[in-house]
């Protein structure tokens, strides 16, 4: 046998395609090439793999040696391809058999004495080689959060001679196992924001229905400790959700833990992240913050203090929950599937409308503060929340007189699940037929509604909201049509900042 065929895995977003492995041995002057868009750290592939298998007392072949990845338009980069290189030379030189390969699928990146080292990308190639019914070979320090997905087949190697052994049937590996695990979550307590009664209710009703949320009031009313918070009052992630975050932090991290993702993520970038930063990119496309935000919440602090054009790169990902970044050589999808909550000041100083602190802004200071903010993109927030400045008799009073998350976190549970089993996805995700199925209004209701956007001026797209954040209103309160008590709850969020933040 001078010919072989080994299965892998590349890298691509969250994807893994397949890579089939070709090698040719042929008589001729010694040489070692790799053709098929290997990146610089696959063709290095090639001293690796020859001291992997000379240091696992295997002989190497002083003959002309072909590597070939296909599909060869597919760019291949990282260590992954090193064990199904070395075992492709093996195969073709008969030191092992080709049928114990068969069914199997390879990734790994080798060490010089033969040792397999942690690869990125581990959960997305599982979730692949388990729709093609194959089992996936990983190094054993990646099999971890790869042995979740379901249905997959995991075999945890910790060496190229461990590997062989057991394809030569002389020492069979045992699959990796996992059990139902419960990890502890650590969220913030929603009881520690001593009063504003009315940015909890307004979190209350975003977490209920995945709405965007916008907090403005001057430093010091608690902005940053409710938006902490509100991971703590969402439900528990599912478990496809789950599968999704690990997949997303599998292609960044090699010794991806599966309980370092058991809870939504809180992802505040600083306000000077670039665009790149918040969305992704790089010459080898990286998911950003709204990737790893993903079933969770991004939370952007001093709100105008971003770049304007920074901000604007999130208006698409926002509407679609799916962020598609393009390169000269390929296109890379990530999810991005976040909860946006932000916070601003109502002005550069921050004591615009403080009753107790005078305003040193102009009002030129003013307006071009404000307007920093695009109006597409506070089109998209949900919420806007005008919070007023705490008296310190509510902030000095004990937390026992607070409602705590669990309370909270039952109630949005439940909202949830009423709209799933309505629409199957929440109100936020509702598109124009389920809109029209499920917000129905009175006729009456119909006509304020209708009388309020034009008064306003309000776009159709802030219509569609304020019906959406009624319909989570109806919802919490078990409620299966849209009372009129709904609708005026939910224009109020709205109309409340419209002045406040110069629309």
């Amino acid at each position: 046998m001078t010919l072989s065929n080994v299965l892998s895995r590349a890298q691509c977003g969250v994807d893994a395609p397949l890579v089939r492995v070709e090698t040719h041995i042929s008589n001729g002057l010694p040489a070692f090439s790799i053709v098929g868009l290997p990146a610089t750290a696959v063709r290095e592939s090639k001293d690796r793999v020859r001291s992997a298998i000379i240091n696992s007392h295997f002989e190497w072949q002083e003959k002309r040696l072909t590597v070939n990845l296909s599909p060869a338009d597919l760019p291949k980069d990282g260590g992954r391809f090193d064990l199904p290189i070395a075992l492709g030379i093996l195969v073709a030189s008969g030191q092992v058999p080709e049928p114990a390969l068969a069914g199997m699928e390879f990734i790994g990146e080798l060490s010089l004495s033969g040792a397999l080292r942690p690869i990125a990308g581990t959960v997305g190639a599982a979730i692949a080689a388990s729709r093609a019914q194959r089992s996936l070979v990983v190094p054993a320090l990646s099999a971890a959060s790869a042995v979740l997905v379901p249905d997959a087949k995991i075999l945890p190697v910790t060496r190229l001679l461990e590997l062989t052994a057991h394809l030569n049937g002389t020492q069979p590996i045992q699959p990796a196992t996992t059990q139902d695990h419960h990890f502890a979550t650590n969220y913030a307590d929603l009881a520690d924001v001593r009063g504003q009664p009315v940015a909890k209710r307004a979190l209350e009703i975003a977490a209920a229905g995945g709405h965007n949320l916008l907090f403005c009031g001057p430093p010091g009313t608690g902005k940053t400790m409710l938006a902490s918070r509100l991971p703590g009052i969402l439900p528990p992630l599912l478990q496809s959700e789950l599968l999704q975050l690990m997949t997303i932090r599998s292609a960044l991290d090699p010794l991806l833990s599966p309980e370092n993702c058991w809870q939504r993520p809180f992802r505040a970038p600083h306000h000077s992240a670039s665009a790149k930063a918040l969305v992704g990119g790089g010459s080898d496309p990286r998911p950003g913050e709204i990737s790893l935000a993903h079933c969770g919440v991004l939370f952007l602090d001093e709100l105008p203090e971003f770049p304007r054009a920074v901000l604007d790169v999130l208006r698409e990902p926002m509407e679609s929950g799916n962020i598609t970044l393009s390169r000269v050589y390929r296109q890379v999808s990530y999810p991005a599937r976040f909860q946006l909550v932000a916070a601003m000041n109502p002005c550069p100083c921050g004591f615009d409308g403080d009753p107790q602190h005078t305003c040193r802004c102009t009002p030129d200071q003013i307006q071009r503060y404000r307007q920093r903010l695009s109006g597409p993109l506070l089109d998209r927030i949900d919420l806007l929340l005008n919070l007023p400045r705490i008296p310190t008799s509510l902030l000095t009073r004990r937390a026992a007189s607070e409602e705590g998350s669990a309370p909270v976190r039952a109630r949005v549970a439940a909202a949830r699940a009423r709209q799933l089993d309505r629409a199957g996805v929440i109100n936020s995700q509702l598109n124009q037929r389920q809109l029209e199925a499920d917000c129905a209004l009175a006729g009456a209701d119909q006509k304020l509604l209708e009388q309020a956007t034009d008064e306003l001026g309000l776009s159709m797209r802030a219509y569609h909201r304020i019906l959406k954040v009624s319909r989570s209103i109806a919802d919490l309160a078990a409620n299966p049509q849209i009372d009129r008590s709904h609708l005026i709850e939910a224009m109020g969020y709205r109309q409340l900042n419209l002045e406040q933040i110069g629309l």
